[in-house]
């Protein structure tokens, strides 16, 4: 008898669900953390919570998106779920898309970004590769990723929507929040979110009169050597001689420079 082997279909649960919906914050909350910048976002976050540089805006650098993410994981080169998810996603999230960082084919183009922007959706983050670059960039619509290449993506699945993803080295859950821009992006984690923005406005404070300060030209870098010292730095002072005796004879400075008239 001639069986088909079965170790490649499809098999409902993990790998291939869809979750319809997550929750989300207020929308005051989001624009309070968009207030900041996306490094003092990481630094507060103990700098672990930023995404792979790699992954960056190739549509413009002009474009910031910050809110909540839906979450998307796909088996590379295939973008069923990236369908899909116009769907499930509500005006306002930001799309969120785990191709594994792959660099074989792209997971969406200017057809699904157009669709995106009728839907309400901010914009794309894919730890992966798009298409149609071009077109998109005359969209003006927010996509940040790895890179382009003219491979589109196959449409079988498997995949999810609205599960723990890997994005760029970080784990993201649906609703947990984005701040994405030409510096970077940030993933913060929803139950935090109250937290790091008092964390922010404190650091906010702190440090306004010291940068004012170091615009004027004033500071001191008293604190590097008080860290080298706690580290037994060994420092050594070298008595060095300006010019080394044996150039010495052999150097002929010049003369004085003459101005010539111009008419």
């Amino acid at each position: 008898m001639n069986k088909r082997l079965r170790s490649a279909a499809l098999n409902p649960g993990p790998g291939f669900r869809i979750r319809t919906d997550f929750v989300r914050l207020e929308a005051i909350v989001y624009r309070q953390l968009a207030r900041f910048e996306t490094p003092d976002i990481s630094d507060m976050l103990n700098r672990l919570y930023a995404v792979d540089s790699n992954i960056r805006s190739l549509a413009s650098t002009n474009h910031r998106i910050y809110g909540p993410v839906c979450t998307v994981k796909v088996f590379p080169g295939d973008n069923l779920m990236v369908h899909k998810v116009l769907d499930i996603a509500k005006p306002g999230d930001i799309v969120a898309i785990d191709a594994g960082g792959s660099h074989m084919n792209a997971v969406l183009g200017d057809i699904i970004c157009t669709k995106a922007r009728h839907r309400g959706i901010q914009g794309f983050i894919v730890d992966g590769l798009i298409r149609d670059l071009p077109q998109i960039q005359e969209l003006d619509f927010p996509v940040f990723a790895r890179g382009e290449t003219a491979i589109g993506p196959l449409h079988r699945g498997p995949g999810e929507i609205n599960f723990p993803i890997a994005l760029g080295g970080i784990v993201v859950n649906p609703g947990d929040v984005i701040v994405a821009d030409a510096a970077g992006i940030v993933a913060a984690p929803q139950d935090i979110v109250a937290e790091l923005i008092r964390r922010l406005k404190v650091h906010e404070a702190g440090s306004r009169e010291y940068i004012e300060a170091v615009q004027r030209g004033e500071f001191s870098n008293a604190w590097v050597d008080e860290l080298l010292a706690e580290q037994n730095c060994v420092i050594e002072t070298p008595e060095v001689d300006p010019l080394p005796s044996v150039l010495k004879d052999s150097v002929t400075l010049p003369g004085p420079i003459e101005s010539e008239e111009h008419a």
